[in-house]
This record gives structure tokens, sequence and C-alpha cells, in this order.
């Protein structure tokens, strides 16, 4: 698979909608981690990221301007152990419900589909980042619509064992911008992690479009400790 570059790809789509990139950084010590939202309404432009524990969630930038919370207000990531959860809706609690009863990631998922937000129906992407004793695996998975068909639901879960330091994938819930919006199609994309996190977040935050982007969460897992390093970015402060 060819490797992309993360800046030609966001800043060639003015709305992949919602993002979430995994991988491992070049020198190969930290498990990363980057969840990234867009909106086109003031409903979904009226949010920032909050840390919430080892997680974090969405807020009301302006609880007087918030319409329906349904699908924008939710906990993005999730800390379950030695895993981390990170997805684009309220989908990081069930997974976080279902791997706590011993569910894998997949079957955790099986009750859910993609948002009810026709004739969008948002694709529900999801990660799991699994750290244990040094060693890193990683999933992904997507829930989406049947070609705009909401009577099925279409399930792929992507696997990733003992990745390649300085290599990550990268999935989003739209092709681009249109109307409907068109769902992302393939396997996540192979993108390349660098070591920095401060030159990842500016990479990623300046490259996503300026009128369309909302928040950016990062964060950068020590392999050995545990430890981690966290950077939120919000367009409304």
């Amino acid at each position: 698979m060819e490797m992309l570059s993360l800046k030609t790809e966001l800043t060639e789509n003015a709305y992949p909608g919602r993002g979430i990139i995994i991988g491992k950084s070049a020198d190969g010590t930290k498990a990363v981690t980057a969840y990234f939202i867009m909106g086109r309404s003031s409903n979904s432009r009226n949010r920032i990221f909050v840390e919430d524990g080892e997680g974090i969630r969405t807020q009301a930038f302006d609880p007087s301007k918030l319409e329906d919370p349904s699908l924008i207000i939710y906990a993005p990531v999730r800390v379950l152990g030695n895993k981390t959860i990170v997805t684009n809706g309220d989908q990081t609690d069930t997974i976080y419900d279902g791997m706590d009863i011993q569910l894998t990631f997949e079957q955790s998922l099986r009750s859910r589909e993609f948002e009810p937000d026709g004739p969008n129906y948002t694709p529900r992407i999801s990660g799991i980042m699994h750290i244990e004793n040094g060693n890193f695996n990683y999933a992904m998975s997507i829930l989406k619509s049947n070609n705009g068909n909401p009577d099925s639901c279409n399930r792929y879960t992507f696997a990733y064992e003992n990745p390649v330091a300085g290599e990550g994938h990268f999935i989003h819930t739209y092709m681009h911008d249109g109307n409907p919006l068109p769902s992302f199609e393939g396997e996540p994309k192979l993108v390349s992690i660098p070591d920095d996190i401060n030159a990842f977040t500016d990479l990623l935050w300046s490259s996503l479009n300026e009128d369309n982007k909302v928040s950016l969460f990062v964060r950068y897992i020590d392999l050995a400790s545990g430890t981690y390093e966290t950077k939120i970015v919000n367009k409304n402060v």
C-alpha cells in the first residue's frame, strides 16, 4: 500500500468529516492517536474538546446555542486499563462497556450501526489501542450504510499487529463534501507518524479546512511506561 501524505489528504479535502489516526512513532517508542471533528452547521461547529479523566468529551462552546445534542455531545476517547478507545460517537461507551465484560472490540460494536442522520447515514468509525509489556496492537472499525441504503449495515474491522515504527492508519467519515455526504470507502489509509507530538499536532491542525475544522485531539503514549502526553486544539477559545 502506498504511504499517503496526511497534509495532502487533508488540504485537498474540504470535508473529511471526523477522522481517526492510529500508529507508532518513527522511533518506535510511542503509540500515537489523533481524532478531529469538523462541522458544516452552526450546531456542529459550536463544540470544544475538554479533558475528562484519562479521556476527553465534547462540550458545547456556547450552551445557549446548543440545538440537538444527540449526535454531537459524546466522549470520543476513554481508557480501559491498557486499552485506549477512540471513536466518532457514543459507541465509545458501547465498546468500553463491552470490553469491560470480556467482549472483543468487534463483538462490542455488533449492537451498533451507522448514525441515524439520513440521507448522510454518517459512518461510525472506531479505534482501539492495546498496549501490554511494551507491545502495541491496534484495530479500526467502520460501520456504514450499504451505499446510502439504511436497510443494510456493512461492518468492516481492520487489525494491525506489531505495527511498524513510523507508520499509522487514517480513517474518516466522508470521502469529500457533498449532499448527501459520501461515506468513506476502502481500508484505512497508510500514513506516516513522526516522533514529535507538537509537530504532528501542528501538521494536522494547519491542514484541516479553516472554515470547517472544530477540534483536534492528539496523544502519544510511551510504550515502556504507559505514560502519555496529550494535545487538544479548539477553534472556539
